[in-house]
């Protein structure tokens, strides 16, 4: 008789041991170099607001690990814990460092260009005035020499303006100070602009650009905490504070939003990023324009 063949369906198959679930606060080590968990995580969000007000949310932490893991081979640390434990046991550098490794610089010349049109406007309405202009978040200087070019245009030769230029990220504010780009970053800029604002680098400097001497010499920069006093006598016509906000969450804004009031003329204007709205602030300020707003 010959021995019947069991059907596949009754095999029998080992049952693999079913994995163990990670602890909520345990190491999310898969493919990194440092053991990485929600307690690093927690304790980086948490520094971040104390120090510069930004808010990170959980969707984050990619980001997060991929910046601040440099400042771990920099330091010398093998582990987030010790550099954290090392970072809030010491006031110097290091602190810098970590506000600049998580903080975002996404700009580009005349970005937002509608904001540009209505600033030629008010300097062409008012060109016998001396204009004080803040940009708050001046990044590697895109955007402030864009509202330079803006001002020499329509100010012409007898205008007068002053622009101070900040930001809290001391690194891209030395490139911003700089002034110099390469020559493929530069879109956004007309061949006339390019030609009346930039020189173009010869030799070894070939494929860049440098902003003109007589651009930057209204040009004054400085670091600025928004979340600290700002360190302003004379207020304010214009500031631009632009993709800024979208990182504080709604008590923060509030609290940088009630500086800037301070350090503005009544009647200054104040240009923010597309995706900003402060309905919020009526009492402070009041829509003019495609987010643009008016100090009350």
């Amino acid at each position: 008789m010959l021995q019947q063949t069991p059907s596949p369906q009754r095999i029998a198959r080992p049952v693999p041991a079913p994995r163990a679930a990670a602890p909520e606060d345990g190491p999310l080590t898969e493919g990194r170099e440092f053991v990485w968990s929600d307690a690093d995580f927690s304790r980086i969000k948490a520094l971040i607001y104390k120090k510069a007000g930004i808010s990170l949310h959980d969707g984050k932490h990619a980001m997060v690990y991929s910046r601040v893991s440099r400042r771990l081979r920099e330091t010398g640390h093998d582990s987030f814990k010790t550099y954290l434990d090392w970072l809030e046991h010491h006031d110097g550098a290091e602190w810098q460092e970590f506000i600049n490794a998580l903080t975002t610089n996404l700009t580009a010349f005349f970005r937002e260009q509608h904001h540009f049109e209505i600033l030629a406007q008010m300097f062409a309405a008012k060109r016998s005035q001396k204009w004080r202009i803040w940009c708050s978040a001046a990044s590697t200087g895109e955007e402030p020499y864009s509202i330079a070019m803006t001002a020499s245009e329509g100010l012409g030769a007898g205008g007068s303006f002053e622009i101070v230029n900040s930001d809290i990220d001391t690194k891209v504010l030395a490139t911003a100070q700089r002034g110099v780009y390469k020559a493929d970053g530069t879109k956004g800029l007309s061949p006339e602009r390019m030609q009346r604002f930039f020189m173009r680098g010869k030799g070894s400097n070939e494929g860049f650009m440098r902003v003109k001497p007589e651009l930057q010499k209204n040009m004054s920069f400085q670091t600025v905490n928004l979340i600290h006093d700002l360190p302003f006598r004379e207020p304010f016509d214009v500031v631009f504070c632009r993709n800024v906000m979208i990182y504080f969450d709604a008590a923060t804004q509030r609290q940088v939003l009630e500086r800037i009031h301070r350090v503005m003329k009544p009647g200054g204007m104040l240009f923010v990023g597309h995706a900003e709205n402060f309905s919020d602030a009526r009492s402070l300020f009041t829509l003019r324009g495609k987010t643009v707003y008016e100090r009350l």
